[in-house]
């Protein structure tokens, strides 16, 4: 018998929207996988961004991302999947949607292992990639993309 997710509360949500666009704008920023974000996250990290990110939400994305990096030892990557992009790239935040979404649906009581888990996935370069679209898809195909290990047909 499957064990039901327990609901998240409005707050959680929100702080993990806030965690996810903040990673996705640390990617970018240091031209990185947001899996090697995640990955210079220890738990601990990851466990306080959660905690504080609706009092993070009232900074400048820049400073909060900026200690992020100094904290985390974040070098600066070649990972750029927007300098050669020919459409508009989509925002931070709607990226940060994405992965909260995902991660709300697989969540199964730990929302950082689960935060660990869909960026450190093969879902995480496919989001990132904004010339395949991936993004853009439906949160269930991404979800059963996600529980398959690959992109479905």
């Amino acid at each position: 018998m499957a064990m039901a997710r327990e609901i998240m509360s409005e707050k959680e949500e929100n702080n993990l929207f806030y965690v996810c666009s903040l990673i996705e704008h640390v990617g970018r920023k240091t031209k990185n996988r947001r899996s090697n974000v995640v990955s210079a996250m220890d738990d601990r990290c990851i466990a306080h961004q959660l905690e504080y990110a609706d009092m993070n939400h009232n900074l400048p994305f820049d400073r909060v991302s900026d200690e992020l990096v100094a904290e985390c030892g974040i070098k600066e990557g070649t990972y750029d999947t927007i300098s050669g992009c020919r459409y508009p790239i989509p925002s931070e935040t709607s990226i940060g949607r994405v992965y909260s979404t995902l991660i709300e649906e697989t969540d199964k009581g730990d929302t950082g292992e689960t935060l660990r888990k869909v960026f450190g996935s093969f879902i995480s370069d496919e989001i990132s990639d904004f010339a395949n679209g991936v993004y853009c898809q439906n949160p269930s195909y991404l979800l059963e993309s996600y529980k398959a290990g690959r992109l479905l047909k």
